[in-house]
């Protein structure tokens, strides 16, 4: 993309772009989730929980944008500009005739149940229906991920399948429920670059 990705704000929150300078911030917030995000993530790398690592997660996140494939933001509360407490993303953009992407998102546990995720989720969907113009968003949850579906379900995502050994993830393959949400406001004619 040839602009700079923007920063996203809601009444509570700031999704801020991927920036490496933010590092230290990302790898606090998954030492304080280990054991939280365990049962839904890949079994992480030696090098996972090190400041090296997230630097390299976000510049790569930040190319991402640059190429127009993603665009991943840290959740900050407005009163903690500095403290990453989440992450949503948009992944896979794909334009052409399919104009989609995969919806990804992340909270920390002690936030949990106050809506922020909604309300972050509200913004970044507004945008890539907005901004990016996209047609189709894809996320897709585990069975056992009660808090996802019916947040999903809150969105307006329609349950569209399930998938039997997905994904490999926390050490075996894990089944998920395939969900999609489509702009009501989307121009039948799509950029094909």
């Amino acid at each position: 993309m040839s602009l700079a990705q923007p920063v996203l704000s809601t009444s509570r929150l700031q999704l801020l772009p991927a920036d490496p300078a933010l590092a230290r911030s990302m790898l606090e917030y998954q030492l304080r989730n280990r054991a939280h995000f365990a049962p839904w993530d890949p079994m992480p790398g030696e090098l996972f929980y090190t400041e090296l690592y997230w630097e390299m997660q976000l510049r790569q996140r930040a190319r991402d944008w640059e190429n127009g494939s993603g665009a991943r933001f840290l959740l900050t509360m407005s009163t903690e500009p500095d403290r990453v407490i989440g992450t949503v993303s948009l992944s896979n953009i794909v334009r052409g005739v399919f104009q989609a992407c995969h919806l990804g998102y992340g909270i920390d546990q002690a936030h949990e149940g106050r809506g922020l995720m909604r309300e972050a989720l509200e913004a970044l969907i507004a945008f890539a229906f907005g901004e990016l113009k996209l047609h189709r968003i894809q996320a897709n949850y585990q069975p056992q991920n009660i808090r996802s579906a019916a947040l999903l379900e809150r969105l307006g995502f329609t349950v569209e399948g399930q998938a039997k050994d997905y994904l490999f993830l926390a050490g075996g393959w894990r089944d998920h429920v395939l969900t999609a949400l489509t702009n009501p406001d989307f121009d039948d004619k799509p950029l094909l670059a």
